[in-house]
């Protein structure tokens, strides 16, 4: 495995991320998990992986057990690390081994150690680590960082011998699972893939970062890592005149310090070498060394600014490259010699190889991709989205539920809920309004904007004005309400779609537009709640709006529409008792249960003869139906189809929305389900209306399930993958059978946003009454007292 570490370890970084962190199984006593690994400061590349993965860990997931890290040593590689550190490993010394054995046999919360290998670790004493793994009690599970194929008898034995003492396996390819398999008879049942973890970056603007680096104008070729000859920089050296001569403005920046131990061999002999290369090939003036390492931020903004990353190991063996996966995250169009990890990542468009030490090659298919821009983009792209699956998010996912399986099988994980973090929807809103779409990040202008977009922000930035009151939310407030005022037409009808020019297109005469209005009326009705603290003018032209909206409302027949109408005249309702209010929400629940009285049997309880979009919004209306009215039919209905529809969509541990594939038709109900095909609305729709079955039936159940739903975001659904992105703060598009659909559009990133506020305040609810229980219990006690 190549190293990574080509950036400055931050104190702060990885001050205590290896001392008691929280990994999300729950309420048992805490099983201690040993993760033995080199490990910052330690400049090696498996060192920053387990430190990464931990990291991933730790954020991802709440407390139940606890992950400790024994750092791997030698007589010449030791070092001060941050935090407390119980267990130690000197490879050098045989008896280290034996000392470290005894002290895991002895820890009785110890379940499981995860052994990093790399035969380069343990090449001292490689009987005594052989011993060291048969003789712990616990379990082990080794993550190989190298798979030889072709292994002679001695290394077939160790290996063997190795696997025989493992619980299980970790590997980086699917190649590596093969050799395992087939050249050291390892059970293929025994060995899981996980891919290197990559990190996600928020995909900065290029020009903008060269300029920032002052290197405008310029085509940048990149490598990075700890330097050694293994990764055969000279074969870009020697390729570097033909492409000059091509594209005088290119220029190739060398990343990374030289690694320690080749420094402690032979000193900087390599990278003189490489020098003396450039001097005498008259390249200096395209080709710059950045000798030290870089800032994790700093070191990927270089990644994004490169127009073509080379990867040039001379190594076949190479299992993985974790800095050839670090630079495909960044979007960079890779040419790669062909190691197992490159062959198996960028098949079919997704990057060039070219053959080992082959400078020719590698000038012309750098030549032919600076020559073609368009054909850089979409490779970048492509290979982009194959890797999405490699976030730390997802890689510390997959060893979550690989760890759990083997200490406590019978727990579920725990996600940890992220912060509130507004910064995407912010990039996605213009003086006019939000963006419809995003190409991942970045907002598409050219999509142009609709009301029901708009309508949602609105009410997710309510949402966050309640929970947290500023000055900056009561301006987007503002303006999300002033784009709905501005689509309202007369006659009470609401247009939808607006271009990038902020004028209404065809498209509105060509839909349906009742749903839309519908959104609009529940946006204002959910203003008008949180009336008492924003501007009283706001409040009152809001208002009027609704009230303009109401003129014809009667004509709206869409169940969706009437269901979004009566959920904004609940919330309105609570503030202002307008009889008119409770007449179109007696009216329109009074339709809806008609539906569901000719729609309903004994097993199918539901409005429609299909589950299609938005389906909890329509219990959730019922129940505000009868909220406002009392009537106990709307109450009934209202619980027994949204029993219904929980039943179609949650299993034990998980929920899946109806897929947009198929929907769900009573007719052929039993029917496979659907895989993908699930949007993120669903899940925050879901989540909002178990939140107002749990304010008014308080069954747990209800409240678990939000819990359990939200976590689809954050990883638990069918691909165990992160829809959130907590880099940029933004919702990816939808879950589909085999990816995820990596764009982060106006209608994702809102769900989750309400999704996400909704438990927020259903916490600040929670520890509200934990606080009065806990004064309450203060009272009585000094009651007791006689104080």
């Amino acid at each position: 495995m190549d190293t990574l570490t080509n950036r400055l370890p931050d104190k702060k970084r990885f001050a205590g991320s290896h001392s008691g962190m929280a990994l999300s199984m729950a309420n048992n006593p805490l099983a201690e998990i040993l993760f033995i690994s080199s490990y910052p400061p330690r400049e090696c590349g498996i060192a920053t992986y387990s430190h990464d993965l931990i990291e991933a860990l730790e954020n991802g997931f709440n407390g139940s057990f606890k992950v400790s890290v024994c750092p791997v040593e030698s007589d010449l590689e030791q070092h001060q690390y941050p935090g407390t550190i119980t267990y130690k490993l000197n490879t050098d010394h045989a008896d280290s081994f034996a000392t470290l054995a005894r002290t895991i046999n002895a820890c009785t919360d110890m379940k499981l150690v995860v052994v990093q290998h790399e035969f380069g670790f343990f090449a001292q004493n490689e009987e005594a680590f052989l011993q060291f793994l048969e003789s712990v009690s616990k379990q082990v599970v080794l993550s190989l960082h190298t798979v030889l194929p072709f292994p002679n008898h001695e290394l077939k034995l160790n290996v063997q011998r190795m696997s025989a003492s493992a619980c299980a396996l970790i590997v980086m390819t699917h190649a590596s699972k093969d050799v395992l398999v087939s050249h050291y008879q390892v059970p293929a049942e025994k060995i899981t893939v996980i891919a290197h973890g990559t990190h996600l970056v928020p995909h900065l603007d290029q020009k903008e970062l060269k300029t920032t680096y002052h290197l405008s104008g310029r085509k940048i070729l990149s490598t990075f890592g700890l330097l050694s000859s293994g990764k055969s920089i000279e074969t870009t050296l020697k390729a570097l005149p033909a492409i000059v001569k091509r594209h005088p403005d290119v220029l190739f920046l060398i990343i990374g310090k030289t690694h320690p131990n080749v420094v402690k061999h032979e000193g900087e002999k390599y990278r003189q070498m490489l020098e003396a290369t450039v001097g005498d090939l008259g390249m200096q003036a395209h080709v710059r060394f950045v000798n030290q390492f870089l800032p994790l931020p700093e070191l990927l903004e270089y990644l994004q600014l490169t127009d073509i990353y080379l990867f040039t190991s001379k190594d076949p063996n190479q299992a993985v490259s974790g800095t050839f996966s670090y630079a495909i995250a960044c979007g960079c169009p890779i040419v790669s010699t062909p190691i197992p990890h490159a062959r198996e990542v960028l098949n079919g468009d997704a990057g060039v190889l070219f053959d080992f030490e082959n400078s020719k090659q590698l000038a012309a298919a750098v030549n032919d991709l600076l020559d073609h821009e368009q054909a850089r983009a979409e490779m970048g792209s492509n290979a982009l989205h194959k890797m999405a699956s490699t976030a730390w998010q997802n890689a510390a996912i997959s060893h979550a539920l690989l760890l759990k399986d083997l200490c406590c099988p019978e727990q579920a994980l725990e996600y940890k809920i992220p912060p509130v973090n507004l910064a995407h929807l912010k990039k996605m809103t213009t003086h006019f309004g939000i963006v419809q779409f995003s190409k991942t990040n970045h907002p598409d202008i050219r999509s142009g904007y609709t009301l029901d977009d708009n309508a949602r922000a609105l009410v997710a930035l309510c949402q966050q004005f309640d929970l947290e009151p500023s000055p900056e939310h009561v301006s987007y407030i503002r303006l999300y309400f002033d784009f709905i005022k501005g689509c309202l037409q007369p006659g009470g009808i609401f247009l939808n779609y607006l271009d990038e020019m902020e004028a209404f297109t065809i498209q509105n005469s060509e839909t349906n537009l009742e749903d839309s209005t519908g959104r609009a009326i529940w946006a204002l009705g959910f203003l008008i709640s949180v009336r008492d603290k924003l501007p009283a003018q706001l409040v009152a032209e809001a208002q009027s709006t609704l009230q303009a909206a109401l003129v014809n409302v009667g004509r709206i027949h869409s169940p969706r529409a009437m269901a979004f109408i009566i959920k904004g005249l609940y919330y309105r309702h609570r503030m202002d008792k307008f009889a008119q209010d409770v007449l179109v929400i007696e009216e329109f629940a009074s339709r809806l249960v008609q539906m569901y009285r000719h729609e309903a049997d004994g097993t199918w309880l539901w409005y429609e003869g299909s589950l299609t979009y938005g389906n909890s919004i329509l219990p959730e209306a019922m129940l505000c139906a009868w909220l406002v009215t009392g009537k106990s039919a709307f109450k009934e209905i209202a619980k027994e189809s949204f029993d219904f529809l929980l039943s179609k969509t949650f299993a034990e541990t998980g929920i899946r929305v109806v897929s947009n594939k198929t929907w769900l038709h009573r007719i052929n109900e039993t029917a496979p389900k659907a895989v993908g095909g699930e949007q993120p609305i669903d899940i925050a729709y879901t989540i909002l209306a178990l939140e107002k079955f749990y304010e008014v039936f308080r069954d747990e159940a209800y409240r678990r399930k939000m819990d359990t739903a939200f976590s689809w975001f954050l990883g638990n659904n069918h691909l165990h993958q992160i829809i959130y992105n907590p880099c940029t703060g933004g919702c990816y598009d939808g879950l589909e059978e085999h990816n995820v659909n990596l764009n982060q559009g106006a209608e994702s990133t809102v769900s989750y946003l309400m999704a996400r506020l909704t438990i927020g305040k259903m916490e600040r609810t929670e520890k509200q009454k934990q606080a009065r229980g806990i004064r309450k219990e203060e009272s009585a006690l000094r009651a007791t007292s006689g104080l």
